[in-house]
C-alpha cells in the first residue's frame, strides 16, 4: 500500500502504485499517475495530467506538471510524462506542454538539481545532469548524458546533442552538436573528452570525432562544405555520423569557436 502522510492532499483522481511514499503537506492534484517506489517529499506539488514512472524522487518545493509559462496557453489538458529513477531536488519546476506538442517529456535517470527548470514542450533524454539554476526554455530537445552547469541557460527551440556540456553561468541560443563544450554566451570551446571517455567510447572513435571537430570549427568552411568533408573522411565512424545527422537537422544553426577553453576560463 502507498504510504501517505495525514497532512498530504491527494486527489481522488490520482493513481498511486504500491510502495509510493507521499510526505507531509505534499499536494497531488488531478490526474496524476505515480509509479512504484516513488518518493514525494514534504511540500512537493504534482499537478495532473502527469505520469511519473517508477523510482522517482521529488524533493521539497519541487513543482511538476503546472501550467506552462506561455501567454497563448488556454488551459488545455496537456501533460508531463516522466520516466524512471529521476531526481528532482528542491525548487525544481517542470511545466506541462502546450498545444504545440501537447506534452513535456523527461527520460530516465536524470538529476535535476535545486531550482533548475524544464519549460513547456521540452524533450529530455536520459542520464542528464542539470545543475543548480540550469534553465531549459520551451521546446528544447536535450540528448542523453548532457550536462547543463549551474545557472546556465538553453534558449527556447534549441537542440543539445548527446554528451554535450554547457559551462557554468553560460548560455546558448543555437544548437549544440553532440560532444561539444560551450562556455560564456554562444561560444564553443572544445570537446567533452572526459565525458566521451567515461561513456566508454573507443579511443579510435574519439580521435575521429576530434578530427571532425577540427574540420567543423577550425578550417573556416561553411557548414555544408564542412559536412561534405566530415562525411568523406570520417562518415563511417559512429560518433562522426551522429554529429553529421544532428547538424543536418539544425534549424537554428550552431555557434562558432570564438575562444578556446583555456582562453575562456
Amino acid at each position: 500500500m502507498a504510504r501517505i502522510h495525514p497532512t498530504a492532499i491527494v486527489s481522488s483522481e490520482a493513481e498511486l502504485a504500491d510502495s509510493v511514499e507521499v510526505g507531509a503537506y505534499a499536494v497531488v492534484e488531478g490526474k496524476v499517475q505515480i509509479g512504484r517506489d516513488c518518493v514525494i517529499r514534504t511540500g512537493a506539488y504534482l499537478f495532473g495530467p502527469l505520469v511519473l514512472g517508477p523510482g522517482n524522487v521529488v524533493h521539497t518545493g519541487a513543482v511538476l506538471g503546472d501550467k506552462p509559462q506561455h501567454l497563448k496557453y488556454k488551459n488545455e489538458a496537456t501533460t508531463v510524462e516522466i520516466g524512471a529513477a529521476n531526481i528532482f531536488r528542491e525548487g525544481v519546476t517542470v511545466h506541462r506542454g502546450t498545444t504545440h506538442s501537447w506534452k513535456t517529456v523527461i527520460g530516465d535517470h536524470n538529476f535535476f538539481m535545486a531550482n533548475s527548470h524544464a519549460g513547456h514542450d521540452c524533450i529530455v533524454g536520459s542520464h542528464c545532469v542539470f545543475a543548480n539554476g540550469a534553465l531549459l526554455g520551451g521546446h528544447c530537445v536535450i540528448g542523453d548524458s548532457v550536462i547543463i552547469s549551474g545557472n546556465a541557460g538553453v534558449h527556447q527551440f534549441c537542440r543539445v546533442g548527446r554528451l554535450a556540456f554547457l559551462g557554468g553561468c553560460s548560455a546558448t541560443t543555437k544548437d549544440m552538436p553532440p560532444f561539444v563544450m560551450q562556455q560564456l554566451v554562444d561560444n564553443v570551446v572544445g570537446l567533452n573528452l572526459v565525458g566521451m571517455r567515461r561513456s566508454g567510447m573507443p579511443a579510435a572513435e574519439i580521435n575521429a570525432v576530434r578530427q571532425a571537430f577540427r574540420i567543423l570549427f577550425r578550417e573556416g568552411l561553411t557548414l555544408p562544405n564542412a559536412l561534405v568533408k566530415m562525411e568523406q573522411e570520417f562518415g563511417q565512424v559512429g560518433g562522426v555520423r551522429e554529429m553529421i545527422e544532428f547538424l543536418r537537422g539544425t534549424q537554428r544553426g550552431i555557434n562558432p569557436m570564438r575562444q578556446r577553453y583555456e582562453e575562456a576560463a
